[in-house]
């Protein structure tokens, strides 16, 4: 078994991933994780399976049909990692452009690796605006100085609330 990702992008209707998981099935793989959501009016999402080397092809052959989606295929990388710990960033903080980019940023001048990335907006009618939220899960080393990464983040804007929560 080899792993494989595929990213996809579409109308979204009934059965979808019901199909998708009938044709990993079908080619003799394991479903081993995925996210979906709607976005902008599609359906996005990206998935992870197991899938035995011979039949690769045919699920490239097969996904690159579909009536519904745009799907683009990749084999999974597996990697020796050095001993490193997760850490989960929670934001939180009044909208405005470029907060991505510049928490992002802050952790891209640590060389930090972000694993996953959830971010949304929402209504604060007490405060008459939309807060931004977010949720950033990223490697490290286990001697990481976590006081740095707190005050350069927190130094990012006044109105943003940072909470690094190591877990």
């Amino acid at each position: 078994m080899k792993p494989m990702i595929f990213t996809l992008v579409g109308k979204d209707k009934p059965g979808l991933i019901s199909d998708l998981a009938k044709t990993v099935y079908d080619l003799g793989g394991n479903w081993l994780g995925s996210n979906f959501s709607h976005m902008a009016g599609h359906f996005a999402g990206f998935v992870q399976v197991d899938l035995p080397l011979e039949n690769h092809q045919a699920l490239i052959a097969l996904l690159s049909e579909h009536p519904d989606l745009k799907i683009h295929l990749l084999p999974g990388i597996t990697e020796p990692t050095a001993e490193q710990q997760s850490v989960q960033i929670d934001i939180m903080g009044n909208d405005k452009a470029g907060i991505v980019q510049e928490l992002t940023q802050i952790l891209s001048q640590f060389n930090l690796n972000i694993v996953k990335f959830d971010s949304f907006l929402e209504t604060a009618p007490n405060w008459g605006g939309t807060l931004f939220k977010a949720k950033a899960t990223i490697t490290v080393a286990a001697d990481f100085d976590f006081e740095t990464l707190r005050e350069r983040l927190e130094g990012v804007a006044n109105d943003l609330m940072v909470d690094v929560e190591i877990q």
